[in-house]
């Protein structure tokens, strides 16, 4: 038996794993969607988001990809995993993400071919959109130039293709490689940590999406997830998951603020 049993829950409700059916819609994370549909709609070319890490980035990015109805929208999510990619690399991931099969070695070819597949997209009435996580690691002058060039192409409603950049803190200097990209910056998001009633809603949204029965976290509990967690949803996750392991270690019927203290200091959270 493991604590998915002891506790009675359907599956694991803090899993890092980015799962829609586990979004929860906060405050800010509803006013950026609404924000960011906005930028796309209106095809303003270039919106940022920014967050620490673990403030949900990911999350929200998926969120949105899901949201934009293929119907309406030619949408694609490209994630960078390095940082060392060249611009070829990016202009070729680009045009499969828009769906062209075989795309030319050659960057002027391989342009033509991004902006004939823009224009289609256009005459069958679609916005063409892609979300991009983890800009951050693309600290390359030569490729914020890529993406300049990319938002130049214009029809007379606006930009051919609406990107939306994911990042961390440090995505504001990898922009500012290139100011006059910067500068086309239309919609700028910054991501904050929950609030203590938000890390609350939070857990207690999980739970009941796992079908939890009672108050499995007392309050003084989830105070203390508060703490350590300093309302990082991926902290908050990675600490209750542990609280819950634990509790079913010493079977436990509720898991209190002992317990996360416990698993705090074992994952070396000093809650300051």
């Amino acid at each position: 038996m493991g604590y998915l049993e002891y506790y009675k829950l359907r599956e694991h409700p803090f899993s890092n794993v980015v799962d829609s059916r586990f979004y929860f819609n906060s405050r800010q994370h509803s006013d950026a969607i609404v924000r960011l549909k906005h930028a796309i709609d209106s095809k303003r070319g270039l919106a940022v988001v920014i967050g620490e890490i673990g403030a949900g980035k990911t999350t929200l990015a998926r969120k949105l990809l899901e949201e934009l109805d293929e119907n309406v929208y030619e949408a694609a999510l490209l994630v960078v995993i390095h940082s060392s990619v060249s611009s070829e690399w990016l202009l070729k991931k680009f045009a499969l993400q828009l769906g062209i099969a075989d795309p030319k070695d050659s960057k002027v070819e391989l342009l033509g071919q991004i902006y004939h597949k823009l224009y289609e997209i256009y005459e069958q009435g679609k916005t063409a959109v892609v979300l991009m996580d983890e800009v951050q690691m693309l600290k390359s002058r030569e490729i914020m130039e890529e993406f300049r060039g990319l938002l130049n192409m214009e029809l007379p409603e606006g930009k051919m293709i609406n990107l939306i950049f994911f990042g961390l803190g440090d995505m504001e200097e990898v922009l500012s490689l290139d100011e006059p990209l910067k500068q086309r910056v239309s919609v700028r998001i910054r991501l904050t940590a929950l609030s203590e009633e938000e890390t609350r809603d939070y857990i207690r949204h999980r739970l009941n999406v796992a079908k939890a029965e009672g108050g499995l976290f007392t309050p003084d509990a989830m105070k203390e997830v508060y703490r350590y967690s300093q309302g990082l949803p991926r902290l908050i996750n990675t600490i209750c998951d542990n609280a819950l392991l634990e509790g079913f270690l010493f079977k436990t019927g509720n898991i209190d603020g002992q317990i996360i203290k416990a698993v705090a200091i074992d994952l070396g959270l000093n809650g300051s």
